[in-house]
């Protein structure tokens, strides 16, 4: 399968307002693709529509070679990893890390079914890779933010996604930490079979050298899409943001100053 998303002329009204509009987006095997956009764009409406939490006013959607409204989303959202702040909200504070990850195996809130050998030998190799191993029997609300986010991403990794989705995963991190994350990202990135990774930011310094596609929403469509390194110029973000703005580059990283 080459085409892992296709959003086709894609509105979404609420309330009779336009809040998506002539949103057109190829995500093709084997990309990975950095989203960028300040507060209000439109980022994760988009996001939710993806995840069939949401439907368009008009226009077509396909997920994983599932046209939506022929399929069943649920069916769809098994291979489907999501990763978000608020769904830090709907994990129990008191719940056991190491049943956190095994849970979603199970795309559960909560662990349900009594575990096989294998599904606690697989958490607990995502523990190890995330370095979290001391954090096993740990309840959620003892863990930090950055550990909480990895938590959350080694339990959307138990269920093997074709898709891979973290809708701004470093919110409320401090650089270590959130540098950390990113590392983490990179090596998921490079593994055998890894899923296609979509990084929802608004944060250029947060776009990390795997994400080789990026795409500006602005006003709730797409401002431009392309080639990361040929999209994130001085010249296009100062169209986008509305500013003058200068990207530095260094060790394959960038990031990004206002000028006068």
């Amino acid at each position: 399968m080459d085409t892992v998303l296709q959003i086709e002329n894609v509105y979404w009204s609420r309330n009779q307002e336009l809040i998506l509009q002539n949103m057109n987006w190829h995500v093709n095997n084997g990309d990975h693709w950095a989203v960028l956009g300040l507060n209000g764009s439109g980022k994760t409406t988009l996001l939710n529509m993806v995840m069939g939490y949401i439907w368009p006013t008009s226009g077509q959607i396909s997920v994983l070679g599932h046209t939506y409204g022929k399929v069943d989303i649920q069916q769809v959202r098994q291979s489907i990893g999501w990763v978000s702040s608020s769904f830090q909200e709907k994990i129990r504070p008191y719940e056991r890390v190491q049943d956190i990850i095994v849970s979603g195996k199970y795309a559960s809130i909560g662990l349900y079914e009594e575990p096989s050998t294998d599904d606690i030998e697989e958490a607990n190799e995502w523990l190890e890779q995330f370095h979290l191993t001391q954090l096993q029997n740990e309840t959620y609300q003892t863990c930090s933010q950055g550990e909480k986010q990895k938590i959350l991403i080694a339990r959307a990794l138990m269920a093997h996604p074709k898709l891979l989705i973290l809708d701004e995963p470093t919110t409320g991190l401090d650089f270590v930490s959130r540098e950390q994350l990113l590392d983490s990202i990179a090596r998921i990135s490079k593994q055998k079979e890894a899923p296609t990774i979509i990084f929802v930011t608004h944060h250029i310094e947060e776009i990390i050298p795997i994400f080789n596609k990026s795409l500006l929403i602005k006003d709730g469509t797409v401002f431009k899409s392309g080639n990361t390194s040929e999209l994130l110029t001085s010249e296009t973000l100062t169209d986008f943001f509305g500013i003058t703005v200068e990207v530095d580059r260094y060790s394959k990283r960038m990031s990004l100053k206002k000028t006068y």
